[in-house]
């Protein structure tokens, strides 16, 4: 007898959701996940290829269970004073909120975040059985201090998501949102900085004030601007204590040998992968730049991708048929569920290109009749 998923026993807040992710369409141009679009050089590839390679032969033996070296050589790349001891990693940032959540949430515990902001962490909260509050910013998506204060007192949540640079909207949090939240914060505040490199000039770190706070966590990732997307490896700096706490729910070896291996060598070679953040800022600007000259709002960005409006587009500004309309345009945008907005990755000139002549072509046009699921 056919069985569907409505059929066994999952739990009951879990029916009728879909899975994570972003649509993975074969597309000349590919601007929704905020992936670093130049490839991997050529002296990194063969650098990490003799690391793996390295590796194959203990395969038969379980890896390096704390990760240590990795670790060392994480502390190492944030500076600020940080040691192994204030490092953790695993597969993406993603698992590293998922263990902190763990830890730190879980059945009659609560989490606040400030939407609009990263959606996977509203869905980790209930993978966890963590309770999730949706906080709110403003009409221009800004977070005061003031305002961060008042939500985090009436809802007093075992953890605070902040994140900055934001996603979806490429904002900076003002350091004086961080101090406050900390101050007023009954557990946990964990910074989102997956989108750090990207930052324009003389945007903080939370990282400097990890001293004297040991419940702030700042987790990163090595998808963005190290271009290690496939390579799957986040991480966290926080109190040494916050380590103690996120091994207690690790599962055990949960970095193999190889990934231990490739993120060494990228780390190793960090000064020729992050050599194309520059370049991508640059596009980052050209974009906020031209659709600002076009008379189109956009969101200001420290992120490697850029939220626009689409209100006055045809028809009626619905951001779904202008993202069916680029598609057909060979342009794969995100469409973030925000009414009126769509967000674009900032990729290399030529697909800048593409993307802001597709975006022209379809400003003033009707979305063809051809669908795809968004």
């Amino acid at each position: 007898m056919p069985t569907g998923l409505d059929d066994l026993p999952i739990r009951d807040d879990l029916r009728g959701l879909r899975p994570y992710g972003a649509p993975q369409l074969d597309v000349a141009v590919r601007l929704n996940t905020n992936e670093n679009s130049y490839p991997v050089p050529e002296p990194v590839v063969d650098a990490i290829g003799k690391a793996v390679a390295a590796e194959l032969r203990d395969l038969n033996r379980y890896p390096d269970r704390d990760a240590v070296a990795l670790r060392a050589d994480l502390a190492d790349y944030l500076g600020h004073g940080l040691t192994t001891a204030n490092l953790w990693a695993a597969n993406g940032s993603n698992e590293v909120q998922q263990q902190l959540l763990q830890a730190f949430g879980g059945p009659g515990r609560v989490a606040l975040g400030f939407t609009p902001a990263y959606s996977m962490h509203p869905l980790l909260a209930l993978g966890t059985g963590t309770g999730w509050v949706a906080g709110r910013r403003d009409a221009e998506f800004g977070l005061t201090a003031d305002d961060a204060v008042a939500q985090v007192r009436e809802h007093r949540p075992d953890l605070v998501f902040l994140c900055s640079p934001n996603n979806p909207t490429g904002t900076a949090l003002d350091p004086a949102v961080v101090d406050a939240v900390l101050a007023a914060a009954p557990g946990m505040v964990i910074v989102d900085e997956a989108y750090a490199e990207f930052a324009r000039p003389g945007t903080p770190t939370a990282l400097a004030l990890l001293p004297g706070h040991p419940r702030l966590v700042v987790t990163r990732t090595m998808s963005k601007a190290f271009g290690f997307a496939g390579g799957r490896l986040g991480y966290l700096a926080a109190h040494p204590a916050v380590v103690d706490a996120v091994q207690l729910v690790r599962l055990p070896y949960h970095l193999s040998a190889l990934t231990q291996a490739a993120a060494r060598a990228a780390l190793a070679h960090r000064d020729v992968l992050l050599g194309t953040v520059a370049a991508i800022k640059q596009q980052r600007d050209r974009i906020v730049a031209e659709l600002t000259g076009r008379g189109i709002t956009v969101a200001a960005s420290d992120a490697n991708f850029v939220l626009f409006s689409v209100a006055g587009f045809a028809p009626g500004g619905d951001q779904r048929a202008v993202w069916q309309a680029l598609l057909a345009h060979g342009v794969l945008v995100r469409d973030v569920g925000l009414p009126g907005w769509l967000r674009v990755t900032a990729g290399t000139p030529a697909e800048t290109d593409a993307f802001l002549t597709a975006l022209e072509a379809v400003r003033h046009v009707t979305a063809p009749s051809r669908k795809v699921g968004q």
